[in-house]
């Protein structure tokens, strides 16, 4: 970057809504850290705003001043995208507003805002969208990826639900883009992981939820692993849209409802949501316990933003944390035996396999009809190596991709973007398939100097 002169940073901080911290300001270790503690960045600048104003000053700033620039909003994206080094980290995490249109059932979201702030804004009404499983997620990062959870079956992913979004481009003009607006950028946004500018406000489609569901676990012994996991590929084929079962493999963390010989002990879990009637949900289910003999089950009907928030203590921030995914048409016995082999040697208490079934309304959109084009992906599998010291990095880190090359033969084609670790810049292109060509096309109109380059990058030519 060019080095800035004090005089420039006051002048900006003169007019510049929000904080703006240098590395020797209290605040700035704070606004700096994001949930994954592998990364450690140190940004010249952080500007925090509070405001489209701030946001269009610090694009304008950024830009003019030649600097590399980051964007955070909530900070979770494993590849820690959201800091930069040497440069100016635009951080949003303030803008947290939240304002629900009841009678159109649509949502207007800030860029700062988590799963939990729009899940308990919506739920107030009995609304939702189709979101991620831990509340402390940030939606803008998570939707500009695609974006999946429990709802997606039912509902489609994250962006199939996305009506509009205000940004900021990469010239400084605030920009709207929806189907009918700067269409081209709309397509791009939906899957181009923010690769265009940045946005400031989304519009999303909300629908009938709960606020009550049928939701929780059943945990058994990883010695019946095959018969669990088995059982879960071929019942996940045909289960309704409304039901949604995950696959977790890991140590059992200390739930109140397992005995105490099985905390810590490896097991295979089956993570269950129904979004409809509850009562039809308990039949739907009912022969998911005859998978094995489970240690034990906790299954209820429970406010759906209780269940969005249940994974949150093992995903809690601090961790060191590495991922790999694979896409998945369908879980052969390939895939399974690889996934029992390396589920049967996980190289921290912490670590975790999971399996999340999309499939329904998911693969029903044309492949084409935004940037996220993984239409036949049935299931999203993350190999989530998780642990707390640097000393087991490497040890960690290998499993993961040693999993990763074992599984990758039986994987479909295209991946998952937001999944993407920080050493998979070479992976970009893949991931998006035959939306890449495209995706260039609307890199080299709105962002041609590839200003937004601190992400899973298209660049432009």
């Amino acid at each position: 970057m060019t080095r800035l002169q004090q005089g420039t940073i006051d002048t900006f901080r003169g007019q510049f809504g929000g904080p703006v911290f240098e590395p020797a300001d209290a605040g700035y270790d704070e606004a700096r850290q994001i949930w994954n503690a592998m990364i450690d960045r140190k940004p010249a600048l952080i500007a925090q705003c509070h405001s489209v104003k701030d946001v269009v000053a610090a694009v304008n700033f950024g830009r003019d001043q030649s600097m590399l620039v980051s964007v955070k909003g909530g900070g979770h994206n494993i590849a820690g995208n959201a800091v930069c080094n040497d440069g100016l980290m635009i951080d949003l995490s303030k803008m947290k507003d939240v304002e629900v249109d009841v009678e159109k059932q649509r949502a207007y979201v800030g860029p700062g805002c988590t799963l939990a702030d729009f899940d308990a804004a919506a739920q107030l009404h009995g609304l939702a969208t189709p979101l991620g499983i831990n509340s402390t997620t940030g939606v803008a990062g998570l939707t500009l990826g695609g974006g999946f959870g429990w709802l997606s079956r039912k509902h489609g992913m994250t962006v199939d639900n996305l009506i509009s979004v205000d940004m900021v481009t990469a010239n400084g003009r605030q920009t709207r883009a929806s189907a009918t607006e700067n269409p081209d950028l709309f397509w791009g946004t939906r899957g181009g992981g923010g690769n265009f500018g940045i946005v400031t406000r989304f519009e999303f489609q909300l629908h009938p939820v709960g606020p009550e569901l049928l939701s929780g676990l059943m945990v058994f012994p990883f010695d019946q692993a095959q018969s669990v996991v088995t059982q879960f590929a071929r019942f996940t084929e045909t289960m309704p849209d409304e039901l949604n079962i995950w696959l977790v493999i890991r140590h059992a963390p200390p739930l109140p409802f397992l005995p105490e010989s099985v905390h810590g002990e490896p097991i295979v879990a089956l993570a269950i949501c129904y979004a409809g009637d509850p009562e039809a949900g308990k039949k739907l289910i009912a022969p998911l316990r005859s998978f094995g003999e489970a240690h034990g089950e906790h299954v209820g009907i429970q406010p759906y933003v209780n269940w969005q928030q249940a994974f949150d203590p093992l995903l809690a921030e601090g961790a060191r944390n590495y991922w790999k995914s694979h896409n998945f048409v369908k879980l052969t016995d390939d895939v399974i035996r690889v996934a029992l082999e390396f589920g049967d040697k996980l190289p921290s208490p912490h670590c975790e396999i999971f399996i999340a079934s999309i499939g329904g309304e998911t693969g029903r959109v044309a492949h084409d009809a935004m940037a996220y084009s993984s239409r036949d992906a049935n299931y999203v599998m993350n190999v989530h190596a998780r642990w707390e010291t640097s000393e087991e990095d490497e040890h960690c880190r290998q499993w993961a991709r040693a999993f990763f090359e074992a599984a990758k033969p039986y994987a479909s084609g295209g991946a998952y973007i937001n999944f993407l670790s920080h050493d998979e810049a070479d992976r970009v292109e893949f991931a998006y398939g035959a939306a890449y060509k495209r995706l260039v096309k609307v890199k080299q109109k709105y962002d041609p100097d590839n200003l937004f380059r601190v992400n899973q990058n298209i660049r432009p030519g």
